[in-house]
């Protein structure tokens, strides 16, 4: 049995159902952000692409912490 999806990662289906892009999408459009502050890039998303404050921190934590890794 697979453990459930935890953290940032467990908004990504209904991410996908609610905006009808695959994360990748958003996750690509988020790398053209560099340099820019978590909060500065949430606000990007939220303005330009009309994402909701939970869905768009959600991936940019994701995209954030997997940059780091």
């Amino acid at each position: 049995m697979s453990e459930p999806v935890k953290g940032p990662a467990s908004y990504f289906p209904s991410i996908e159902a609610k905006y009808g892009q695959p994360v990748q999408h958003w996750l690509d459009l988020i790398a053209g952000q560099t340099g820019q502050p978590h909060m500065k890039i949430v606000g990007w998303l939220k303005e330009t692409h009309g994402l909701g404050h939970g869905h768009a921190n959600a991936l940019v934590a994701h995209a954030l912490r997997q940059k780091d890794a």
